[in-house]
């Protein structure tokens, strides 16, 4: 049986079911595929031959000239049997079918899903899907999603692997549009006919390029293979996860997606922390712990300080601080000298910092940076809230970055609140920093906490 690398690292490609109209996704597979720099040959099947986007289309896969590692399937489910047996016979290592219609679709689709997982099974290639955009190898430029622009496919260190199309689709393509958050890996499963949770993850677990692993999840095909796998994959690299089916309509709506059974969530929750899996419970969550765990240090305890502008943000972080059974710092007497030289007002000077009126005295960069310097260097503090306005105007904030970058020891976290423009300017600017960016900063303590209880476990493991 091939391997889960050995698919990912395929050398030649073949679309099966190219159009000569380039504006279908056969043919705009492989126009991505062009612009994505994959180094290996391509090819298209279609029965008429000819050439789409410059590319020759064959009217069989016997007709194709060179070996053929991995296939592409866009074409109805009643033709999958069949093109599946030729790509056995070219020798093919996997097969990405991208189709829908199967047994998300009721019995006679559910009937060909299970032929087809027989054929996987008899003839030893691996399959991805049904029901999925598939792969993508940043590393070498290979992809098999026609909706990820190929020149978003460059290397990163994020590994992903989602039971849904557009996971492999959408959030690649914006992922990939920030330079500190491009994937390593993207394995779309699909109906999960053959490779399933627990082979991407333990391909993950074992490449050398992803630092950080993605998952989203409907279902869990063997519960104990998973946790299993899982126990070992967190060990080496923090595992987050997407689940969806938490609600009772929620598992409605995956019965007719990807033809997944429930599985009881309570339960799931608890595997999930046995094995030190980082259960996410939103998407933005999913990003935002992603933005955490590549650009910042781990924790190295529970304790957090706050800097603020709002003093209501600054109490409804602490609340969220307690619910997550994090401390607030007290700091340590030589840091409330430092704080005293900026914030004369002694019931400011506490954690949370309250910036404002006293700011006014110093300026915005100098209160800030001697702030935050201050505790950067204080042990007790291991977690840093910026909370404050946003302005269009990146020099105002680059000096804080320049004293994080001075220190970096431990985590730094920003929330910057103001008008819409202004917001979405300073977003950017702290994206391309790499630094973690809120809305809300309530998300922020959230992070934080998902990292400190990872790095407990298992930042010495």
């Amino acid at each position: 049986m091939a391997s889960v690398r050995e698919v990912l690292e395929a050398k030649s490609i073949v679309v099966i079911g190219a159009s000569r109209d380039p504006s279908k996704p056969g043919a705009s597979l492989l126009q991505v595929i062009l612009n994505s720099d994959f180094k290996g040959r391509v090819a298209g099947i279609n029965p008429q031959g000819g050439e789409v986007n410059g590319v020759k289309l064959y009217r069989s896969l016997e007709e194709v000239p060179f070996e053929v590692d991995l296939g592409v399937m866009l074409i109805p489910p009643k033709l999958v049997p069949e093109a599946l047996w030729a790509c056995a016979r070219k020798g093919l290592k996997g097969v990405v079918i991208s189709s829908e219609g199967f047994a998300e679709a009721g019995p006679e689709g559910r009937a060909i899903q299970e032929e087809i997982a027989k054929i996987f099974k008899t003839t030893g290639m691996r399959g991805f899907g049904p029901n999925t955009l598939g792969l993508v190898n940043s590393q070498t430029g290979l992809t098999t999603s026609y909706y990820v622009d190929g020149s978003l496919i460059k290397p990163g260190s994020i590994g992903f692997a989602a039971q849904s199309g557009i996971f492999v689709g959408a959030l690649l393509r914006y992922l990939g549009s920030f330079e500190g958050l491009r994937i390593s890996k993207g394995l779309g499963l699909g109906n999960k006919v053959d490779v399933d949770e627990s082979d991407a993850l333990a391909y993950l677990a074992e490449d050398e390029q992803t630092r950080l692993i993605g998952m989203y999840l409907e279902d869990i095909r063997d519960g104990r293979k998973f946790l299993e796998t899982a126990k070992a994959a967190v060990r080496r690299k923090p595992v987050l996860l997407l689940k969806g089916g938490r609600s009772p309509q929620g598992v409605k709506a995956i019965a007719s997606h990807t033809a997944s059974l429930a599985v009881d969530d309570a339960v799931l929750e608890g595997a999930l922390r046995q094995a030190g899996v980082i259960r996410t419970n939103q998407l933005d969550e999913l990003i935002g712990s992603l933005m955490g765990f590549a650009w910042m240090p781990l924790p190295k305890g529970d304790r957090i300080g706050l800097i603020t502008y709002s003093g209501a943000q600054a109490i409804m972080c602490v609340d969220k601080a307690v619910q997550e059974g994090l401390t607030v710092a007290d700091f340590a007497p030589g840091t409330r000298e430092k704080i005293a030289r900026v914030i004369a007002s002694a019931y400011k000077a506490r954690n949370p910092i309250d910036i404002y009126p006293d700011m006014m005295t110093h300026g915005f960069e100098k209160t800030n940076t001697e702030l935050l310097r201050a505790l950067l260097e204080d042990d007790g503090v291991h977690g840093i809230f910026f909370i404050s306005f946003a302005l269009p105007d990146a020099g105002i904030y680059r000096p804080l970055l320049e004293v994080f970058r001075e220190n970096p020891a431990k985590p730094v976290f920003f929330s910057l609140m103001g008008q819409k423009d202004h917001v979405e300017f300073v977003q950017d600017f702290m994206l391309k920093e790499k630094m973690p960016f809120y809305l809300f900063p309530e998300m922020a303590v959230r992070v934080f906490a998902h990292m400190w209880r990872y790095a407990k476990r298992f930042a010495n493991a």
